[in-house]
């Protein structure tokens, strides 16, 4: 098919569009808030802040970042299957990441909202996803 021609859209409901822009949202604004006042994280968690600010404003940067790419794939989610996968892919990292380490506790009540309120959202995205075939197009 040439990319003149459009192809057929699949059906999607209408709630990953408000969750992804709703995780697009919140990523942004945590991103901005790392990048604009990145000690304050660590005072808010009571832990000891970093050496190197700009360490953790870069995770801030990744953050936002992360945050476009839900917004893009909220139009279609299930052509930007690949943006919910990595989406999902880092939400289960970060806890994986944070069980092996020795962060404080304090540090695992912002699971909840970063990684873990997304995982079944993201996963039945993907799920319906796959069960169209994970179309890929290039228009």
């Amino acid at each position: 098919m040439n990319n003149n021609q459009s192809q057929p859209s699949i059906a999607q409901p209408r709630w990953p569009a408000l969750v992804l822009r709703m995780a697009a949202l919140y990523n942004i604004l945590w991103g901005a808030w790392q990048i604009v006042a990145p000690l304050s994280f660590f005072d808010v968690m009571g832990m000891e802040p970093i050496n190197h600010a700009m360490v953790w404003q870069g995770m801030g940067m990744v953050i936002g970042v992360y945050g476009l790419a839900y917004f893009w794939a909220s139009f279609d989610y299930i052509r930007h299957w690949p943006i919910v996968a990595v989406g999902l892919l880092g939400k289960v990292l970060g806890p994986v990441g944070y069980v092996i380490s020795d962060a404080p506790a304090s540090f695992g009540y912002t699971l909840i909202t970063n990684d873990l309120a997304w995982w079944l959202p993201f996963g039945i995205m993907l799920l319906h996803a796959k069960r169209v075939g994970f179309p890929l197009r290039t228009e």
